[in-house]
């Protein structure tokens, strides 16, 4: 809700104010503020029906909202406050404990997910970090494979044909898996890689 001064400085408008008797919002003379507690009660007059009537203005209540957060394997409760009238969609990113992360799933009370929410209305939320980027690995050397992950941070670019070292040895990228398939050419942020498959240098 905004307000603005009238020219001579005696009286204010609210220009964004609903009034109970006209279908829109309309414009109002302020007659009488009232401090209560952070908030504040306005007695104000429609320019446009002339009724007198109070507007309550009330900072929003801040809620916790159960949060599962996961970062690769690895996952954690914790609960991140909001202000209860917050519309919350999947895809926002918010930072918990100095993290940044992004809302991946929302449920209501009957476990029913939704791809936005008010957050009066959440019971449960799901987040994963995105400040930094697990990728699968595959160490092929002859027929022996072995799995690894490797963290970075999502911006991190990986090209296929380089040399990389893994706990002290050395290997090359062979290949390299996105959501749309395996390349053997080419470069991709560490954002765009589902797997990365590696062979020995020689």
């Amino acid at each position: 809700m905004a307000s603005e001064n009238e020219d001579d400085g005696d009286s204010e408008i609210f220009d964004v104010a609903k009034c109970p008797q006209c279908p829109s919002i309309t414009e109002h003379d302020i007659l009488k503020r009232t401090k209560k507690g952070k908030g504040e009660d306005i007695l104000a007059k429609c320019l446009e029906c002339g009724i007198v009537h109070l507007i309550e203005l009330r900072p929003p209540k801040a809620i916790s909202v159960n949060t599962t957060f996961s970062e690769g394997k690895k996952s954690h409760s914790g609960s991140v406050e909001v202000d209860n009238d917050e519309i919350i969609s999947i895809g926002d990113v918010f930072q918990y404990e100095g993290i940044d992360w992004v809302v991946t799933r929302i449920d209501n009370e009957i476990s029913k997910p939704f791809e936005k929410l008010i957050a009066s209305k959440i019971y449960a939320m799901w987040a994963i970090r995105v400040d930094k980027k697990i990728i699968k690995i595959t160490m092929t050397d002859g027929e022996n494979s072995t799995p690894y992950s490797l963290e970075c941070s999502p911006d991190k670019i990986f090209s296929c044909g380089t040399i990389i070292e893994i706990e002290g040895h050395k290997w090359r990228i062979r290949a390299i898996h996105t959501g749309k398939g395996r390349t053997l050419r080419g470069k991709r942020e560490a954002s765009e890689i589902k797997r990365i498959y590696l062979h020995p240098p020689y």
